[in-house]
């Protein structure tokens, strides 16, 4: 119950859902890029990526002193299965 709770939180905010769309359809992307391409502040980016990240619902990696983010499209398949029926729509 705990995990479930956790992800429909972190789903319930639309800014999530925009992070998870952007990534899901342009790919890796640095905090900044997020931030300018969503209209929301380096800081809230980067909170929204932490819980993201934290679910597995995103990678990130490191290159050339920047931290890429990335939708894992080997996420868990309970939230994949959720994701899908929202990246359609």
């Amino acid at each position: 119950m705990k995990r479930w709770t956790q992800i429909f939180k972190a789903l319930g905010n639309i800014n999530r859902l925009k992070i998870i769309q952007l990534l899901s359809r342009r790919g890796p992307l640095i905090v900044s890029e997020i931030s300018d391409e969503i209209e929301i502040s380096f800081r809230a980016t980067s909170q929204h990526l932490i819980i993201l990240h934290g679910l597995d619902i995103l990678t990130s990696r490191g290159k050339e002193g920047h931290v890429y983010y990335d939708y894992n499209r080997d996420m868990p398949t309970d939230v994949k299965k959720i994701l899908d029926i929202f990246l359609k729509a």
